[in-house]
C-alpha cells in the first residue's frame, strides 16, 4: 500500500490519509473508509472523490434518528478543521462506490483522487479487503 495510506508524514498541502479502505461485495455498491487529518493552520474541506474504477463516488454522512439509522449524502464535501481528524468508518459517515469497472476483488488495490477545496488534488492506492 502507498504511503498515503499507511501513516505517513502530511502532503506539503498538510492533509494526511490513513486507514483508506474499500469493503469487498459481490453488490454493485461498495463502501470505503478512510480518515483524513488536517494538519494546516486553516481548515480545507474534502470536495469529491474520483477514481476510473467507479462511476461515481458519494460521501454520506450517518445519524440515528429514533432508533433509525438514516444515510443522507454529503454533495458539498466534508469540511477538514485544523488539527482534528475526520473519519469516515463501518457504521459512522462512510464513502459510498457505484458502478464498479470491473469489479472489485478483495486482495486487489484500486486508486482514488481526493479533491479538496485549497489543497491540489491527492490520488492513493486503496486495498480491498474482504466483506466481514
Amino acid at each position: 500500500m502507498l504511503s498515503a495510506c499507511s501513516g505517513a508524514p502530511p502532503s506539503s498541502a498538510g492533509v494526511e490519509v490513513t486507514d483508506a479502505w474499500i469493503r469487498a461485495s459481490p453488490s454493485p455498491v461498495l463502501a470505503g473508509y478512510l480518515t483524513l487529518t488536517q494538519h494546516g493552520d486553516r481548515p480545507d474541506r474534502l470536495r469529491a472523490i474520483t477514481s476510473p474504477r467507479f462511476g461515481r463516488i458519494e460521501m454520506h454522512q450517518v445519524s440515528h434518528e429514533g432508533g433509525v439509522m438514516r444515510m443522507r449524502a454529503l454533495p458539498e464535501g466534508v469540511t477538514l478543521p485544523p488539527g482534528e481528524r475526520v473519519r469516515f468508518a463501518p457504521g459512522a459517515n462512510h464513502l459510498m462506490l457505484f458502478d464498479a469497472k470491473p469489479a472489485v476483488q478483495a486482495g486487489e488495490t484500486v486508486p482514488l483522487t481526493l479533491r479538496f477545496e485549497q489543497a491540489p488534488p491527492r490520488t492513493i492506492q486503496v486495498a480491498v479487503r474482504p466483506a466481514g
